[in-house]
């Protein structure tokens, strides 16, 4: 006679064989590799690493390789991934707006354009941040510090021409000063960037929301403006609202590798347009206070011609570009 233990036992087994089999036939790649050109801690490696946990959660991806290379806003790592990833369907590059003005600021001899547009993921405002012991109270603290002296008011943020150095151009050019006079400090991830904050060896520092966002609330740092249309954290002002005539948002997305065929091309567009579809990344999103800005395909790219003549005039306009 059978025993009941043993027909629970088995029944176990056939509910896992059925969802094994169901993960099976949601897996899309067997694996996935995905290229940070920034180091860990900062918002690509959090973008990347919460594709991953959307993808493992849903069974969309069987395994996962990272790497991180980081320096000049991407430019450093891009060739790397260009010539090691060429053609190869199943890798990523994670990437955004930064990369567009750094591979403009730096003149590269290769630049975003020259990888595949995937999807745009997210976009997110800055905030304008210093260690909690600055005596740079209020955002009008700050301005005032920035017209009497920007030199004097060193300015933590991501690569040189990124979204970070362009808020921070763009503030001094309301203030009546020029964006060359700016004491901008740039760091090749997130991390770097908050060790310099923490350690007040910087006066502020501009980055994106949820990058400062745990350090703010933890009272390590203290939040002076955000630089969206509407308030992105309690109790703090936006730019706008201040007085400060300047809404700007941080765009990431990912990029396949140069040489993918169109149906390697689509099958990353189908891939990226199933995770963004599982409640694991809506989730991850409403957690990290990111705004959803999904575009794929086509659309996505013709959306990056439109941000390249964009962000190229804006730097000229500041200065930053010739």
């Amino acid at each position: 006679m059978t025993s009941r233990r043993t027909l629970i036992a088995a029944s176990a087994g056939l509910a896992a064989m059925g969802l094994s089999r169901r993960a099976m036939a949601q897996q899309l790649f067997d694996s996935m590799f995905i290229f940070v050109p920034a180091g860990p801690g900062g918002g690509w490696d959090g973008l990347g690493r919460a594709i991953e946990q959307a993808s493992r959660t849903a069974g969309l991806v069987g395994s996962f390789q990272f790497e991180n290379v980081g320096g000049a806003g991407g430019m450093v790592g891009l060739p790397r991934f260009i010539s090691q990833r060429r053609g190869r369907g199943n890798a990523l590059l994670v990437g955004g707006a930064v990369m567009v003005g750094a591979g403009i600021t730096n003149r590269t001899p290769v630049s975003i354009r020259d990888v595949v547009p995937i999807a745009r993921m997210t976009s997110e405002p800055g905030i304008i941040v210093v260690p909690a012991s600055s005596d740079l109270r209020t955002l009008a603290d700050f301005t005032n510090a920035l017209k009497a002296n920007p030199g004097a008011t060193s300015v933590a943020g991501g690569s040189a021409g990124g979204i970070d150095h362009i808020i921070l151009g763009l503030m001094l050019k309301q203030l009546g000063r020029n964006a060359r006079e700016a004491s901008y400090v740039a760091f090749a991830g997130g991390g770097p960037a908050q060790a310099a904050i923490l350690g007040a060896q910087v006066k502020a520092g501009i980055s994106g929301v949820s990058e400062f966002s745990e350090q703010v609330k933890a009272g390590r740092m203290r939040a002076l403006a955000t630089t969206g249309e509407t308030r992105s954290l309690e109790g703090v002002p936006t730019l706008k609202e201040s007085g400060i005539d300047i809404v700007m948002g941080n765009w990431r997305g990912l990029f396949g590798a140069p040489g993918i065929s169109a149906a390697q091309r689509q099958a990353l567009v189908a891939y990226v347009t199933a995770v963004h579809a599982t409640p694991a990344w809506r989730e991850i999103v409403t957690t990290r206070g990111w705004d959803d800005a999904f575009l794929v395909g086509d659309a996505f790219a013709q959306f990056m011609q439109r941000d390249h003549a964009d962000t190229e005039q804006v730097l000229r306009d500041i200065g930053l570009a010739s």
